[in-house]
């Protein structure tokens, strides 16, 4: 059955479960996002540095919390970058983009002005936020350098702070010798960690009330396998939770039952996770 068929049968605006989703629109669970956002404010203000990570599965709660902490305020300049498989040279070539700044032929020249950059923020009063998301794909060489971009004046005060976003992967990078000096200097570390029961079943309200749906169209039991199937992981619960309403909808059903869970479950499968 197509979409556009189920969304029709059970009266949708939209398809409920699908990857495009804005930021505004992401979701945090309930039994995490008041420690991670919190924390990872706190860190902004304490001036240190912080790892987020999660398991493949868990990208959509990853890039919600990577999202959700508190606006900076004017104490604050916040750069995001997203693309994490440069080299040393273009990474700082970005970076300086990322801070309006003009980037230079030579990496050494791109480091000094991003250096530099930082200096002159901190005379301000400005605190620079660096937040590198897929941190795990991050050049090894990139790596090694990061912990130098930490060291200004390093005895008496941060004059940036540093956001490792990325799979859990990367605290395996991180621990190697080679870059213990840049995981030493990370003080806030999160994981996201699976899903709970009611995780889940806040999450199904969450997604289709997004899709202009206001009752629960997943009866208790049906919930209870898809949290079990999915194993706590938002990209295996969103495509059993399709399936299953594509099922109910085949059958002309007005929710979605256990046994819709059970059948879709053999089709399309759970295997906790997957490639980001």
């Amino acid at each position: 059955m197509s979409a556009a068929n189920y969304v029709a049968h059970f009266g949708l605006g939209a398809a409920p479960f699908v990857k495009e989703i804005g930021d505004i629109d992401l979701w945090l669970p309930p039994s995490k996002s008041g420690s991670i956002v919190e924390d990872s404010s706190g860190a902004a203000d304490e001036r240190e540095n912080g790892l987020l990570v999660g398991e493949p599965g868990a990208r959509q709660d990853v890039r919600a919390a990577r999202t959700s902490p508190k606006a900076p305020g004017p104490r604050y300049r916040l750069t995001y970058n997203h693309n994490s498989t440069l080299g040393k040279r273009d990474f700082y070539r970005q970076l300086c983009v990322a801070l309006g700044l003009t980037p230079s032929a030579t990496a050494a020249a791109v480091f000094y002005a991003v250096s530099t950059h930082v200096q002159q923020l901190g005379q301000e009063r400005v605190h620079p936020v660096f937040l590198l998301d897929e941190a795990h794909l991050l050049h090894p060489d990139t790596l090694d350098h990061l912990h130098i971009l930490l060291n200004y004046e390093w005895d008496s005060r941060a004059l940036l702070s540093l956001f490792l976003v990325g799979l859990t992967d990367l605290v395996d990078r991180l621990t190697l010798r080679r870059h213990r000096s840049l995981y030493s200097r990370i003080s806030r570390r999160f994981v996201i960690t699976p899903l709970t029961a009611d995780d889940t079943a806040d999450y199904l309200r969450f997604r289709l009330k997004l899709a202009g749906c206001e009752r629960d169209l997943f009866a208790d039991d049906a919930k209870g396998l898809l949290h079990e199937h999915a194993q706590g992981t938002l990209r295996d619960l969103d495509r059993l939770a399709t399936a299953g309403l594509r099922e109910a909808a085949k059958r002309k059903r007005k929710a979605v039952a256990a046994e819709d869970i059970d059948r879709v479950s053999l089709l399309v499968g759970s295997v906790g996770g997957g490639a980001s």
